[in-house]
């Protein structure tokens, strides 16, 4: 009787023990470090309540700085009609703008000791600004939309700025007032531009 053939096991098939330190730990859990609205101790010559106030404030922009920015990526997708192309790339250009004023805002949270709103799902649940219906509006809707959330966050951001002024917290002023104030009133000069009727020619 004839044994059968020896079977080898192809190189691509061998595995290699895996040593210890070389398999990273892929799930992990922790302990929550820092519960939201509440503040480390920095040496940065800021009064806890002022860090405290700082912090609730600066996250309620950096919230609506959010959610204007899905605003806008959703308008640039979604614009159609004559004035599509321009519109597509002002309203990336203006989306660009908002996310560098996101970041600025969290690293400011951070820089007072605080924790910023990071999920866009807890961001939701604290901005002001309007969610918009889940389909298509048309043009100048989108851009009316996105007029009357720069105009709440401008309230919001002069009142903030002026509050935080008061309690010596000059950091969070400017940051207010050079990014979110300043971009926000030209942006919104642009948008309400392209809302005037003005024909392209006279007969």
């Amino acid at each position: 009787m004839t044994s059968p053939p020896a079977t080898t096991t192809p190189d691509s098939d061998r595995q290699t023990p895996i040593r210890d330190g070389i398999q990273p730990p892929l799930i992990q859990k922790g302990h929550e470090l820092q519960s939201f609205g509440t503040v480390r101790q920095l040496p940065i010559g800021l009064a806890h309540d002022a860090r405290v106030y700082g912090c609730r404030r600066l996250n309620r922009l950096l919230a609506d700085a959010q959610m204007l920015y899905g605003l806008y990526k959703k308008h640039h997708w979604l614009l159609r009609g004559a004035t599509f192309y321009q519109l597509h790339l002002l309203l990336d250009k203006h989306a660009g703008e908002q996310l560098v004023i996101v970041d600025a805002l969290a690293e400011r949270v951070q820089s007072l000791g605080g924790v910023a709103v990071g999920d866009p799902r807890h961001a939701a649940e604290i901005t002001a600004v309007p969610r918009p219906p889940d389909g298509v509006e048309e043009v100048p809707a989108m851009l009316s939309r996105l007029l009357q959330a720069h105009e709440s966050i401008l309230i919001d951001a002069r009142d903030a700025a002026t509050r935080l002024a008061a309690l010596g917290d000059d950091g969070s002023n400017d940051l207010i007032v050079s990014a979110v104030i300043r971009t926000g009133e030209t942006q919104a000069w642009f948008l309400a531009a392209h809302l005037t009727d003005t024909p392209l020619t006279r007969v």
